[in-house]
Protein backbone atom coordinates (compact mmCIF):
# COMPACT_ATOMS: atom_id res chain seq x y z
CA UNK A 1 0.00 0.00 0.00
CA UNK A 2 0.97 3.42 -0.47
CA UNK A 3 1.77 5.74 1.80
CA UNK A 4 -0.65 8.64 0.65
CA UNK A 5 -3.42 6.05 1.17
CA UNK A 6 -2.74 4.35 4.53
CA UNK A 7 -3.87 7.33 6.59
CA UNK A 8 -7.18 7.15 4.59
CA UNK A 9 -7.71 3.40 5.82
CA UNK A 10 -9.85 2.85 8.83
CA UNK A 11 -10.81 -0.46 9.93
CA UNK A 12 -13.85 -0.95 13.05
CA UNK A 13 -16.27 1.44 13.53
CA UNK A 14 -16.71 4.84 15.15
CA UNK A 15 -13.07 5.86 13.42
CA UNK A 16 -13.79 9.82 13.11
CA UNK A 17 -10.01 10.28 11.28
CA UNK A 18 -10.13 13.88 11.65
CA UNK A 19 -13.43 13.96 9.18
CA UNK A 20 -16.88 15.81 10.04
CA UNK A 21 -18.02 14.79 13.66
CA UNK A 22 -21.61 15.40 14.63
CA UNK A 23 -22.00 13.07 17.11
CA UNK A 24 -20.00 15.11 20.25
CA UNK A 25 -23.14 15.77 22.34
CA UNK A 26 -24.65 12.11 21.22
CA UNK A 27 -25.99 11.07 24.76
CA UNK A 28 -26.95 6.92 25.55
CA UNK A 29 -30.96 5.73 26.28
CA UNK A 30 -32.31 6.88 28.99
CA UNK A 31 -31.78 4.69 32.14
CA UNK A 32 -35.57 5.52 33.43
CA UNK A 33 -36.79 3.78 30.24
CA UNK A 34 -34.76 1.83 28.75
CA UNK A 35 -35.84 -1.60 29.00
CA UNK A 36 -33.48 -4.28 30.98
CA UNK A 37 -33.48 -8.09 30.53
CA UNK A 38 -32.82 -9.75 33.88
CA UNK A 39 -31.81 -13.21 35.11
CA UNK A 40 -33.11 -13.40 38.20
CA UNK A 41 -32.72 -16.84 40.37
CA UNK A 42 -35.37 -18.59 39.45
CA UNK A 43 -37.66 -15.86 36.90
CA UNK A 44 -36.76 -13.51 33.80
CA UNK A 45 -38.18 -10.34 34.50
CA UNK A 46 -37.90 -7.70 31.23
CA UNK A 47 -39.89 -4.02 31.69
CA UNK A 48 -37.78 -1.30 32.65
CA UNK A 49 -36.20 -0.64 35.82
CA UNK A 50 -39.08 0.57 37.49
CA UNK A 51 -41.09 -2.41 36.72
CA UNK A 52 -38.06 -4.83 37.31
CA UNK A 53 -37.44 -3.22 40.94
CA UNK A 54 -41.52 -3.34 41.49
CA UNK A 55 -41.62 -6.90 40.35
CA UNK A 56 -39.08 -8.27 42.79
CA UNK A 57 -39.81 -6.63 45.63
CA UNK A 58 -43.70 -7.99 45.08
CA UNK A 59 -41.76 -11.66 44.11
CA UNK A 60 -39.77 -10.72 47.65
CA UNK A 61 -42.87 -10.12 49.83
CA UNK A 62 -44.83 -13.16 48.55
CA UNK A 63 -41.35 -15.26 49.50
CA UNK A 64 -41.87 -13.80 53.04
CA UNK A 65 -45.24 -14.82 53.42
CA UNK A 66 -44.66 -18.22 52.32
CA UNK A 67 -41.82 -18.48 54.68
CA UNK A 68 -38.69 -18.94 52.44
CA UNK A 69 -36.19 -15.89 54.34
CA UNK A 70 -33.58 -17.06 52.06
CA UNK A 71 -35.46 -16.19 49.02
CA UNK A 72 -36.94 -12.90 50.19
CA UNK A 73 -33.81 -11.61 51.12
CA UNK A 74 -32.62 -12.89 47.04
CA UNK A 75 -35.51 -11.00 45.60
CA UNK A 76 -35.00 -8.00 47.62
CA UNK A 77 -31.18 -7.63 47.10
CA UNK A 78 -32.38 -8.16 43.09
CA UNK A 79 -34.55 -4.85 43.83
CA UNK A 80 -32.01 -2.98 45.77
CA UNK A 81 -29.83 -3.57 42.24
CA UNK A 82 -32.46 -1.83 40.47
CA UNK A 83 -33.46 1.04 42.78
CA UNK A 84 -29.85 2.06 42.82
CA UNK A 85 -30.07 1.69 38.50
CA UNK A 86 -33.27 4.57 38.83
CA UNK A 87 -31.54 6.67 41.61
CA UNK A 88 -28.11 6.90 39.30
CA UNK A 89 -30.37 7.83 36.64
CA UNK A 90 -32.68 10.69 38.07
CA UNK A 91 -29.92 12.03 39.65
CA UNK A 92 -28.56 12.95 36.12
CA UNK A 93 -31.61 14.07 35.23
CA UNK A 94 -31.09 17.86 34.36
CA UNK A 95 -32.42 20.23 37.03
CA UNK A 96 -36.14 22.05 36.39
Amino acid sequence: MRPQQQNRRMRGRNNNGGGNNNNNNRKGPNPLTRNYESNGPDVKIRGSAQQIAEKYATLARDAQSSGDRVMAENYLQHAEHYNRIIAAAQAQLPIQ
